[in-house]
This record gives structure tokens, sequence and C-alpha cells, in this order.
């Protein structure tokens, strides 16, 4: 996983500020499906939970997080699609 995301250029942004589990994980989902292999999803959320549903659902999805910060509150997610 990288350390500085400045360097990568998410392919999408989708932000999931204010919105409940399973919302976040559930949108990731569908978004993810809608794109490209070797394409970057930016997930940005602030509800606590997200943090381990998506990095659990990135796992099982077999896609890739190659990038995750907690900032305060903001949770920021860079995930590649891998399949």
């Amino acid at each position: 996983m990288t350390e500085d995301s400045s360097s990568i250029k998410p392919t999408k942004t989708i932000d999931m500020k204010g919105l409940l589990c399973p919302e976040p994980v559930f949108q990731t989902r569908q978004t993810i499906k809608e794109m490209n292999i070797d394409e970057i999803l930016e997930v940005l959320a602030d509800d606590p939970v997200a943090e381990e549903d998506i990095k659990s659902w990135v796992k099982k999805s077999e896609n890739e997080l190659i990038f995750f910060n907690k900032d305060d509150k903001l949770l920021k997610f860079l995930i590649r699609k891998v399949k």
C-alpha cells in the first residue's frame, strides 16, 4: 500500500460523506463493477464502520487497496480494480 496518494490519479471519485452503513460499501461495490480493470476508484467516507466494511469487501472481491488514510473523521480509500 502506497504511503502518499498525491502521485495516484483516481479514475473516478465517489463521496460517501454523511452516508451510513451499508451505503458506502454498497456504492463502492456498484461503482467498481462499472469500471475497467486497472482503473482506480477514490472513496471518501466519514462513517467509522466504513473503514472495516470497505477493507473487508476489497479483500473478498480480490481488488487492491492501494491507499488508505484516516484524517480526523474522513476516510479516504484508493482501490484498483483487479478483476
